[in-house]
């Protein structure tokens, strides 16, 4: 499901730009409506993807669908000239796109709880990332809190698929 979110996002992502384009700056209202709309929904849809996928790659397709269709479109409207080249350079960033749906993500983490129900990190394929497993008081001194509740405190490690900061 999230590829197919990503993929349609890549779609309304192409509808937005040219509706940008014919908007002419935005000063054409029907243009214009169309284009904020599908850019909300692009971006929406982009990021209930990202939860999924990892941002990297899922920033790659969904602006590799968006390009390869912008470009498309326009040279089937007219509106861009149409060479050997562009089509070569256009098939090349489809199966960039669908390269990077087929390779595996070789650093996904996944959550894991130890014994006493604490969560930590476990790389899947690439390094393992800091866990916060422990005793509370270990965990309060990463985190700079009693609770161990704080974000980004001392001894707290970026967990570099999804930007977020773990104990």
């Amino acid at each position: 499901m999230p590829w197919i979110v990503l993929v349609l996002s890549g779609l309304c992502e192409a509808v937005w730009a040219t509706a940008l384009g014919a908007s002419h700056g935005l000063s054409e209202p029907v243009a214009a409506v169309v284009f904020f709309v599908f850019c909300v929904i692009s971006m929406l849809g982009l990021g209930w993807a990202v939860k999924h996928i990892p941002i990297g790659t899922a920033y790659a397709v969904w602006t590799g669908i968006g390009a390869a269709l912008t470009v498309t479109w326009a040279m089937v409207t007219g509106a861009e000239g149409v060479s050997v080249m562009k089509v070569v350079f256009l098939i090349g960033v489809i199966a960039a796109v669908i390269g990077l749906k087929l390779v595996p993500s070789a650093a996904s983490t996944e959550p894991t709880a130890d014994s006493a129900g604490r969560s930590s990190h476990v790389s899947v394929g690439g390094s393992t990332a800091t866990s916060a497993a422990g005793s509370d008081a270990e965990s309060a001194a990463k985190c700079g809190s009693e609770t161990g509740a704080g974000d980004a405190g001392p001894g707290a490690s970026r967990d570099a698929d999804f930007g977020r900061y773990d104990a």
